[in-house]
Formats: structure tokens, C-alpha cells, sequence
């Protein structure tokens, strides 16, 4: 099983970015995928989840309105489309399989993950 991150960037305060996850060795036919992020000296924060199953999705308050998750399952992958960004969204942003129907998903653990892709917002 891979999860790879792309997309990750320097974009300044109220742009937007688009992270992607590419997953291989797993089908997402039937899987909960989360993005957690996690900045130098900060605890791991779950940011968003989707159930491949049904496109049910799930937001952490911070990033609820501004951040938006979808997936194509004929492509195995999963989006983060990031708005409104804020230098507090500066992150390492990585996805990760969870439980199916994104239970607790925010304290998961995240034995299949990605490494990763560093988002910055500054100006």
C-alpha cells in the first residue's frame, strides 16, 4: 500500500491550493481517507475525511467552510481543495487510511500514510 502527496506549496494568505493523494495497493471502493496535518512542534490535527463509499465527508472546525475533500475512485485518489488559506494552515499536510466510515478519524491511527507535501502560507 502507497499514499503518495502532491501539490503542496508557498501561497500567500486568501489563496488556495490543491493538494492530491494518490493511493495504490488499496482500492477506494470502500475506505475512510483522512488529511492530517502537523506543523514543527505541533500536535497531528485531522483536518478533513471522506468515505470512498458514499462521498460522506467530515471537517475539522478550523478548516470547515474553506476546505473542501473529494475523491475519484476510478483514479484511486483523493483532493484537498484548500481556500481562504491562513498562516495558520501552514503545515505538512499528509493522507492517510482510516477506519471505512471515518470514525474518530481525527485521533486514528495511521498505519498507511504518506510522507507528506509541506504547505506554507505567507506573504
Amino acid at each position: 500500500v502507497q499514499l503518495v502527496e502532491s501539490g503542496g506549496g508557498l501561497v500567500q494568505p486568501g489563496g488556495s491550493l490543491r493538494l492530491s493523494c494518490a493511493v495504490s495497493g488499496f482500492s477506494l471502493g470502500y475506505a475512510g481517507i483522512a488529511w492530517f496535518r502537523q506543523a514543527p512542534g505541533e500536535q497531528r490535527e485531522g483536518v478533513s475525511c471522506i468515505r470512498t463509499s458514499d462521498g460522506s465527508t467530515y471537517y475539522a472546525d478550523s478548516v470547515k467552510g474553506r476546505f473542501t475533500v473529494s475523491r475519484d475512485n476510478a483514479k484511486n485518489a483523493v483532493y484537498l481543495q484548500m481556500s481562504s488559506l491562513k498562516p495558520e494552515d501552514t503545515a505538512n499536510y499528509y493522507c492517510a487510511i482510516v477506519q471505512y466510515n471515518c470514525a474518530a478519524y481525527d485521533s486514528s491511527a495511521t498505519d498507511y500514510r504518506g510522507q507528506g507535501t509541506q504547505v506554507t502560507v505567507s506573504s
